[in-house]
């Protein structure tokens, strides 16, 4: 069950929705329509921007890569720029992840694309992976599955059952990065091949042996990559589709007889992918030899499919974020009656301002799971709690979460008290800043409306938002009971001003 009280709208017959990926080699747009339940993919668009070209190791990104992408999103924008926001989302993967400064890149982008544009973590992007596999090729019930993603920067393993994942890895080698890494002027040889096997396996081995104990019924994989490699494979007679354990190894001789990547030549590989071939086959193999495939499938979905049945899962009381937040509060030990009070009360309050300051159901949701994590730090000490409660949600994988909501929830946590840092909102894009500290300022309050852990309810609460200036009115006589909570609330007067809010309690 949702854990805040107001709901994003349901999707209705006929919805569009739109999911791209960012990703380190190919830009992907996939937009379906919501019919009888189910959803009907009406376009698809993708454009090789090779971002992962454009990185120089510093985190910084040349102006030609830049360029590319933006233009890309520019063109992807036109073609969504009439669904409604809440029915798009736009996630960045590996490359933005490493860029030294994110924010650089994003604010660009999201100008050009037109929607906001997310980074996820490499384990939520293994989720969403596996999410798109599962669906469009649903699993057999009680089975196990292996789902490998070779991305141009990164690469996911995933084993999950049904559409739940139990293991999400994700590893710093991709088809781009290690073409990049092992093949930096072009040569191809069976030394630097065998050298760079031994390098990507001593990568894969601290899950290798997890994922072997853990096992699967079949491997599937997913992405651009795997197509190719199948495709070649069936091309050159050596397997019917799938890539196999026999296959793979005459396919990279056959690679390797070039001497150079310029001169790879390989039935059906495209001018396209040439350039970055070599890399995703070594990745393939190494991911082949640590785990002991023998055979694997290859899917038509990817991330860009799992991020549309997310958004369908947002959509209704199927949403992993409330999932991972239960998760938490019973990993950690919050008090769910105390977190349950304040969020109620939160919500409360949310409600009478929301017109006034123009917030959204969006909004209401994260408030909700600040509030219902705001004591996360009291499991590692009391003293400071905030500042801990705060580290853990910013540097967790916690799934269905993109980076920037973890930070915008962290930076919740960190303010509901005492003073609030100069820096702390520094990480957030400048269009979720002015509700950031809005949300703050609303759960400080209900903070404090229950420092008591009092069950008693609050009879009289009634909040007024004009502009930055909140002004509160609570019953007289139940604040003359509590002189600890009058003092409290007559603080918040400095307290607030860290968040840009003046405010005005006890107002009658």
């Amino acid at each position: 069950m949702p854990l805040s009280s107001t709901t994003l709208p349901p999707l209705q017959e006929g919805d569009l929705l739109a999911a791209i990926d960012l990703g380190s080699n190919s830009f992907h747009m996939v937009i379906a329509r919501y019919v009888l339940g189910q959803l009907r993919v009406v376009d698809r668009l993708r454009e090789s921007v090779r971002m992962a070209d454009g990185l120089d190791g510093r985190g910084g990104l040349s102006a030609d890569a830049r360029q590319r992408a933006l233009e890309c999103l520019a063109r992807f924008g036109q073609r969504i720029r009439d669904i409604p926001p809440l029915r798009v989302r736009a996630l960045a993967t590996n490359t933005v992840r490493q860029l030294r400064s994110p924010l650089a890149f994003l604010m660009p982008a999201e100008t050009a694309l037109g929607h906001p544009i997310e980074v996820v973590s490499g384990r939520e992007e293994a989720r969403l992976i596996y999410l798109g596999v599962a669906h469009a090729q649903p699993p057999h019930p009680g089975q196990q599955r292996l789902v490998i993603d070779i991305g141009g920067g990164s690469s996911e393993f995933i084993i999950g059952r049904g559409f739940e994942t139990l293991e999400r890895e994700s590893l710093q080698a991709g088809c781009i990065a290690s073409t990049h890494r092992f093949f930096p002027d072009g040569k191809l040889s069976r030394k630097r091949w065998k050298d760079a096997l031994t390098e990507i396996g001593a990568d894969f081995q601290p899950i290798a042996v997890k994922y072997r104990t853990l096992g699967w019924n079949e491997a599937l994989g997913s992405s651009g990559t795997h197509k190719a490699i199948s495709d070649i494979c069936a091309a050159m007679k050596l397997s019917k589709g799938a890539i196999t354990a026999e296959a793979l190894p005459q396919l990279r001789d056959a690679l390797l007889r070039a001497k150079h990547i310029d001169d790879i030549d390989l039935p059906t590989l495209s001018n396209e992918r040439r350039p970055i071939f070599a890399g995703g086959v070594l990745v393939l193999e190494a991911a082949f030899q640590a785990l002991g495939l023998q055979k694997l499938h290859v899917s038509k979905a990817a991330m860009r499919e799992g991020i549309l049945y997310d958004i369908v899962g947002r959509a209704s009381e199927n949403d992993m974020r409330d999932e991972s937040v239960a998760a938490l509060m019973h990993r950690y030990g919050i008090d769910p009656v105390q977190a349950g009070r304040v969020s109620a009360t939160a919500q409360r309050l949310f409600e009478q301002v929301m017109g006034g300051w123009n917030l959204d159901p969006d909004d209401a949701q994260m408030l909700g799971w600040a509030a219902h994590l705001h004591e996360i730090g009291l499991a590692i000490a009391h003293s400071g709690y905030h500042t801990h409660g705060s580290y853990v949600l910013a540097n967790s994988d916690i799934a269905g979460f993109s980076r920037q909501e973890q930070q915008f929830l962290a930076a919740l946590v960190r303010t509901h008290r005492r003073n609030v840092p100069k820096t702390v909102f520094d990480v957030l894009p400048d269009r979720l800043l002015t509700t950031a500290r809005r949300l703050a300022a609303l759960l400080r309050i209900a903070v404090l409306l229950h420092r008591a852990h009092e069950s008693d309810p609050i009879p009289t609460l009634e909040l007024a938002a004009d502009g930055n200036q909140l002004s509160l009115i609570l019953d007289q006589a139940y604040i003359d009971a509590r002189p600890l909570l009058r003092a409290d609330l007559a603080g918040e007067v400095d307290g607030m001003t860290g968040l840009g809010i003046r405010f005005h309690p006890f107002v009658t």
